[in-house]
């Protein structure tokens, strides 16, 4: 107990001053500050053995989510094995994924048909019954970290259900709970707001303010009406959500994803975006895992540009996330498929590859929501490509309206105003491996498999952690049975949120089905991923010019050692041209070969290593 006493103070010392500085500049108030500390220790000495060791163990070594083996899936508790112990009993299937780091999708108690896929939590500290308990949730994390897996979930800290708690004592007119919210008896301020900040979901929530006729109040509720934004200017928020923050790292999380980081500040007459109080709120909590949980690592949700994601990851001084995902190369992935020209993408990664190599971007061709078009458009306007006129072409192309394009998918939020909307899919139907089926077109349907494992093994080759989509490892299709659930109908971003087939799963092992090909191909490329020393966080990565738009060519390099993955983002034979030195051994098939003047077929890629 001594021992643990002078850990925890060891770790406070260290943290103190910044961290009383930053939470007395944004609230000038010790005696909340004081209130945090004690509590801070109080979730220290509940934190299991186990846990504590876990900590130890990781202070060690605090590069252990950075190593070349770390590879995450992202899945629906429900969906995958129908609640928590189902998928305890699914971990052997997960390791069979080579998956190490599982991603569990929303899982706290939401109100059903007004839950946002989990995003409006009605209670922080219950699991939604359906699913378990905490219990639950605390014999996975344990049964996962035995098997050398880590656990994440999310943090949705931006706002609550209207179901919460304190939504529903605020709702009674009690002003202490009130002053957690934004609450207004006209429409004076929310219209000063709404001037100055942008909507997220116009078609379907517009505005960023409800009116609760039966208190006579406005509140606001940046995403959907029943989700009440956290005034984060109140100490008492900041400090009771960082205690259920403690509260979920204490059932053993290792990564804890923060929802819509740079939305948590409001401020009259700004955009309500990305405001230097994100920064110092953020900055705050990596502090207190520092001090409480350690061995926890943060990652950040911020849907924006490149120059406006980098700022979370604060400075190597005084780091604030410790991941990011890499959204704009998402987006720019799809794009660069459907324009056949990689020209942007190779621009955006030589951005991400000048980096400081502690950045660690989090990469991913698919996951829960739908996909945005936030691309570079300043750029793509340079040449020639107007962004509206562009928005609609891909959404065409997507949806399989464009003359030649085998995607299959739907729009979610299409505004008929802007003509602006974004896209959903699974990655195998955007790759046309439904549309192939469908037709029974068996040479479109080798065609898709190859762009699936070509996308698949660009994103294993980028600098960061490869995130799967639960169900893109046997190339799951669109599922439109979302259609007949009332609940989810108004919703197209279900459309690649159905259960898991696993039937399909079954198919894994046999070299002739669609599942077996893309399962069999993916699983060799991770273990190579893992086994090769190329791979390495600390690897130097470019791209590299083979004088075709069509073709991303990207090198990582080791001292002596040479990497080169090329990948054809056309649909047609395409000729990377190069002239490498020395001889290469293509590290999926074993064959040693020439570098020069390299043929690949429509989506074809090669991963090849100096011999």
């Amino acid at each position: 107990m001594k021992k643990d006493q002078e850990i925890f103070q060891e770790r406070l010392n260290h943290h103190h001053d910044e961290l009383r500085w930053l939470y007395t500049e944004l609230y000038h108030n010790d005696d909340m500050f004081a209130e945090l500390c004690d509590q801070m220790y109080q979730y220290f000495t509940a934190r299991r053995r186990a846990l504590k060791n876990r900590d130890l163990e990781r202070e060690k070594n605090p590069d252990w989510f950075r190593q070349k083996d770390m590879l995450g899936m992202m899945l629906y508790i429900d969906n995958f094995a129908g609640n928590i112990k189902g998928v305890s009993a699914k971990l052997p299937y997960l390791k069979e994924c080579n998956v190490n780091c599982l991603h569990l999708m929303p899982f706290l108690d939401t109100p059903k048909g007004r839950s946002d896929g989990g995003y409006a939590v009605a209670d922080f500290r219950k699991v939604r019954p359906d699913l378990g308990t905490m219990e639950d949730l605390s014999a996975l994390a344990d049964k996962c970290h035995k098997n050398g897996m880590n656990l994440c979930m999310d943090f949705v800290m931006n706002h609550t259900s209207e179901d919460h708690e304190w939504a529903k004592k605020a709702r009674q007119g009690d002003g202490e709970y009130m002053s957690r919210y934004f609450f207004y008896n006209n429409r004076e301020i929310p219209d000063e707001y709404e001037k100055t900040v942008p909507q997220v979901f116009p078609t379907t929530a517009p505005g960023n303010f409800t009116w609760l006729p039966d208190i006579g109040h406005y509140v606001m509720t940046t995403f959907y009406p029943y989700q009440w934004d956290l005034n984060y200017g109140n100490p008492r928020v900041f400090n009771e959500m960082m205690y259920n923050f403690l509260f979920l790292a204490n059932q053993g999380m290792d990564v804890i994803r923060i929802d819509a980081v740079p939305y948590i500040w409001k401020e009259l007459g700004t955009p309500c975006r990305n405001l230097k109080q994100v920064h110092t709120i953020v900055r705050m909590m990596r502090m207190i895992a520092e001090i409480v949980c350690p061995s926890v690592v943060l990652l950040g949700e911020v849907v924006m540009e490149p120059e406006k994601v980098v700022p979370y990851f604060g400075t190597v001084e005084k780091p604030e996330c410790h991941m990011l995902y890499n959204v704009t190369t998402m987006a720019t992935t799809w794009n660069s498929i459907a324009t056949r020209d990689i020209r942007l993408l190779k621009k955006q990664m030589d951005i991400v590859n000048s980096l400081p190599k502690q950045y660690t971007f989090l990469n991913y061709l698919r996951c829960h929501d739908d996909i945005g078009w936030g691309l570079d458009f300043a750029t793509l306007k340079d040449w020639g490509m107007d962004e509206p006129a562009h928005k609609r072409y891909l959404n065409d192309f997507f949806t399989g309206k464009h003359p030649g394009s085998d995607s299959r998918g739907e729009l979610y939020n299409d505004d008929p105003v802007t003509q602006d909307a974004r896209f959903c899919g699974t990655t195998a139907s955007m790759c046309g491996i439904e549309a192939a089926l469908f037709e029974k077109n068996d040479e479109k349907l080798e065609r898709g498999i190859r762009e699936d494992l070509m996308l698949h093994a660009y994103m294993l080759t980028q600098s960061g952690i490869p995130m799967l989509y639960s169900s893109d490892e046997v190339g799951r299709l669109n599922d439109y049975s979302y259609k007949d659930d009332p609940d989810k109908a108004a919703d197209s971003r279900y459309i690649h949120r159905g259960a898991f087939q696993w039937d399909l799963a079954k198919k894994r092992k046999s070299k002739t089905s669609v599942e077996g090909q893309i399962f069999q191909t993916l699983s060799r490329m991770e273990q190579i991923r893992r086994q090769e020393s190329v791979f390495d966080k600390d690897c130097d990565v470019y791209t590299y010019d083979v004088h075709d738009d069509s073709i991303l060519c990207i090198l990582r390099q080791k001292g002596n050692e040479r990497f080169i993955g090329i990948f054809n983002f056309s649909d047609s034979e395409k000729t990377a041209w190069m002239q490498e030195e020395g001889t290469f051994r293509d590290l999926i098939t074993g064959q040693t070969l020439e570098l020069k003047d390299v043929v690949l077929p429509a989506y074809g890629f090669m991963w090849c290593k100096r011999v």
